[in-house]
């Protein structure tokens, strides 16, 4: 089932249920999608999906950090609950553990011994874990790992 089929199933059921923010974040999903597809480029692969539920989650992330500084735990809240609902779409997350592995490995196989070859890791590693990985959890643990840390 695609992205797009499970986006429409979901739908009828948070209209049913009146559920107004799965709604109208799934509305939001759904909308990119049929972007995606009426700008010429094709039918949506499954990794042209994966980006747009990424940059979708992205965007949440990033509104939750300024909405924390300006004080406004309203809007907090209701990006939550919008980022929650696209986590639902998007693959099991790893753990900093994992991901720590995963970036030893690499280094190794790459070779890389100090921090100026953290642009040649991150771009193997961010192809290897994308989608399963936040961006800034894997900079970090490079950062760590090739600055001489555990």
């Amino acid at each position: 089932m695609s992205l797009n089929e499970r986006i429409v199933a979901e739908l009828k059921e948070a209209m049913k249920a009146k559920d107004k923010i799965k709604i109208d974040t799934l509305r939001s999903i759904r909308a990119q999608i049929l972007e995606f597809e009426k700008s010429g480029k094709g039918a949506v692969s499954e990794d042209e999906e994966l980006k747009i539920l990424l940059s979708a989650a992205k965007k949440r992330k990033e509104a939750i950090a300024l909405f924390q500084q300006g004080g406004r735990d309203d809007l907090v809240a209701a990006e939550q609950a919008e980022l929650e609902v696209i986590q639902q779409f998007l693959p099991d997350q790893m753990d900093e553990k994992d991901v720590r592995q995963k970036a030893r490995e690499h280094i190794e196989r790459l070779g890389a011994s100090d921090i100026k070859d953290m642009g040649k890791v991150m771009g193997a590693l961010m192809t290897d874990l994308r989608g399963k990985a936040d961006g800034k959890l894997v900079q970090k643990i490079v950062k760590e790992l090739l600055s001489g840390g555990a």
